[in-house]
C-alpha cells in the first residue's frame, strides 16, 4: 500500500524519499530509496508454523508496540536519518510527512523537527489507539475494535467486553511505546515532546477500510478511507508464460492458494499438510494454485493437479477469468484484492485482524471460515465444495465488489486530492475541536454531572420547601385544637 501511494505522488510530480525496508526493484521517476533499514528481510517467505504460534502467543498490543514499534525507533541513529533531522533540504523543502500508522509513530518527530504537516497511512483497520490521534469518535456500542472477533450486532456483554478491552489495549499499548520518548531525546534532542503529543500532530490519516466491508462508523474529516488503495495490476511485472499456459488451460478453472509474503505453507503440520493433499486431489479436474516458497520442504506425494510456484503476482492470477476461489489467511491486502476481482474466499486465519477479517466476510456470505489447529479432512472437503459448487458466494462477492468500486473518486485520488489538500492549507486545516477538550469533556460528563447536581439541589430546596410547608399547615391545625380542649 504505502509503496502504491509513494508511486502516485510520484507519478504525479512530488518528489518522493522514502525510508523503507523494501527498496524498489526497479528505478521510478521522482522516487528515491532515502534510508533501506535492515528489516523484516527474514521475515519474507520464512516464518514457519510455530514461529508464527510463538510471536503471536504474547499480545498484538506487544509485537505492534515493541517489535515493530521501539525496535525500529533505534534507527533514528542512523547517520542518514540524522543528517536528514540535522540537516534537511532546503532547495526545495519537504512539504509534508506521511508516516506509518503502525507502531513506530517516534519518526512524526521528523516532523515536528521540519515543522511541515504530519500525513498518517494505516494499511489496516485503525487500531484502538489510533483514534485519539485525530479526536475521531470510536463508538464501542457497535463498532468492535480491529483486534476483536465480533460483529457490529453485539449483545450486551460484548458491547461491555468491547469497551473493557479496547481501554485495556490503549493502555498497554501507551505503556509499552512511552519508551520512544526517551529514544526520540536520545537520538534527536533532548527536549523532544512526549511521543503521545508526536502522535496527536497528525493532520489527517489515511486508512484502508471502506463502508462496504468494513460498516457504518463515525468518522471526522481526518479520517479518510481509501480501502483498496494498493489493488493494482502492474504492467512492469510480467506474468510467466509457464503460468499464463496453466491458467488458460484450466477449462474447468483453478483454486488459488496463498498465504502471503510471510508464512510457509510446507512448515505446517504434516497431519494438516495431507488433508490440503487429500481434499485439492479430491476436486480434480479443477486445479490449485498454490504459493511455496521452498517446494522440497513439502512432504511427498502432490497431487498432479496442483501447480506450485515460489512466487505468483496476485493480482494477475486474481483477474483472470478461470479462477474459482481463493484460499487466504485473511490478510487484509490479499483479501481487499479477492473482493476487487470478486473471487470468493476461504480463510483460515492465523494471526492478528486476520480473524476478525474473515468472520467478517463470513457475515458477508463471501467467505468459509476454517480453524487450522482443528482441521479435519470433512471441513476441507466441504468448504472446498462448497465454494466451488453453491453460487450464493460468487452473487454475494461480486455484489459487494461493485459497492467496494462504486465511488466518486477512486482511492487512488482520494488519497491524493486529501494529501495536496494538506499541503496547500496548513496542518491544521481538518483539526477537530475535540483535541482540545478532555475525554470527559468530549463525553460531556462534566455537562451530565453539573446537570445531575443541579437537579439535586433543587430536589433538595424542593424538598425542604415542602417540609416547612407541611409543619406550617400542621402547627395551625394544631393550635386551635388546643384552644378548643383548654
Amino acid at each position: 500500500m504505502f509503496e502504491r501511494l509513494m508511486k502516485i505522488l510520484a507519478k504525479k510530480g512530488h518528489q518522493v524519499d522514502v525510508i523503507s525496508t523494501f527498496p524498489l526493484k526497479k528505478p521510478y521517476p521522482n522516487y528515491t530509496d532515502l534510508v533501506v533499514l535492515p528489516v523484516s528481510s527474514s521475515w519474507i517467505n520464512n516464518l514457519t508454523f510455530h514461529e508464527i504460534q510463538n510471536m503471536f502467543s504474547v499480545s498484538a498490543t506487544f509485537v505492534v508496540g515493541h517489535m515493530a514499534g521501539n525496535m525500529i525507533c533505534e534507527f533514528l541513529k542512523h547517520p542518514k536519518i540524522q543528517e536528514l533531522i540535522h540537516n534537511p533540504p532546503k532547495n526545495p523543502p519537504y512539504d509534508a510527512i506521511i508516516l506509518e500508522i503502525f507502531g513506530a509513530h517516534c519518526f512524526g518527530i521528523i516532523a515536528d523537527i521540519l515543522k511541515v504537516p504530519m500525513i498518517g497511512v494505516s494499511s489496516s483497520v485503525l487500531y484502538p489507539w489510533s483514534y485519539d490521534y485525530i479526536a475521531c469518535p470510536h463508538n464501542l456500542a457497535y463498532v468492535p475494535h480491529n483486534l476483536l472477533f465480533y460483529t457490529q450486532n453485539m449483545n450486551f456483554w460484548q458491547r461491555m467486553y468491547n469497551f473493557l478491552d479496547n481501554l485495556y489495549l490503549i493502555w498497554t499499548f501507551n505503556k509499552v511505546t512511552v519508551k520512544q520518548t526517551e529514544i526520540m531525546r536520545k537520538y534527536v534532542k533532548p527536549d523532544a515532546p512526549d511521543i503521545r503529543d508526536v502522535e496527536r500532530n497528525m493532520s489527517i490519516i489515511l486508512v484502508n477500510s471502506h463502508i462496504s466491508t468494513n460498516g457504518i462508523k463515525n468518522l471526522n474529516p481526518a479520517l479518510i478511507e481509501v480501502g483498496g488503495l494498493h489493488v493494482h495490476d502492474d504492467e512492469t511485472i510480467l506474468l510467466p508464460p509457464s503460468l499464463e499456459k496453466w491458467m488458460n488451460e484450466s477449462e474447468h478453472g483453478f483454486i488459488y492458494f496463498s498465504f502471503g509474503s510471510m508464512v510457509m505453507i510446507e512448515s505446517f503440520p504434516i497431519e494438516t499438510l495431507q488433508i490440503f493433499y487429500n481434499s485439492m486431489r479430491k476436486i480434480a479436474p479443477v486445479r490449485v494454485l498454490m504459493k511455496i516458497a521452498k517446494s522440497d520442504k513439502l512432504p511427498p506425494g502432490l497431487p498432479e493437479n496442483v501447480y506450485i510456484l515460489p512466487w505468483i503476482p496476485q493480482v494477475k492470477v486474481l483477474k483472470h477469468p478461470n479462477i474459482k476461489a481463493f484460499i487466504t489467511h485473511g490478510g487484509l491486502m490479499g483479501s481487499q484484492e479477492a473482493i476487487h476481482y470478486g473471487v470468493p474466499m476461504i480463510g483460515i486465519p492465523l494471526f492478528a485482524d486476520q480473524f476478525i477479517n474473515i468472520n467478517n466476510y463470513v457475515r458477508l456470505n463471501i467467505a468459509i471460515k476454517l480453524k487450522l489447529i482443528s482441521l479435519t479432512q470433512e471441513e476441507m472437503d466441504h468448504a472446498l465444495n462448497e465454494i466451488l459448487n453453491n453460487p450464493k458466494y460468487k452473487k454475494a462477492i461480486k455484489e459487494l465488489s461493485k459497492k467496494f468500486l462504486d465511488r466518486p473518486m477512486s482511492s487512488a485520488d482520494t488519497a491524493i486530492y486529501w494529501i495536496e489538500y494538506i499541503i496547500k492549507y496548513g496542518s491544521t486545516v481538518l483539526r477537530s475541536p475535540a483535541m482540545d477538550l478532555t475525554w470527559w469533556q468530549i463525553e460531556l460528563l462534566d455537562v451530565c454531572g453539573f446537570l445531575l447536581i443541579a437537579a439535586l439541589v433543587v430536589l433538595y430546596f424542593l424538598t425542604l420547601g415542602l417540609q416547612f410547608i407541611y409543619r406550617l399547615v400542621n402547627s395551625n391545625f394544631i393550635v386551635p385544637q388546643k384552644k378548643k380542649i383548654s
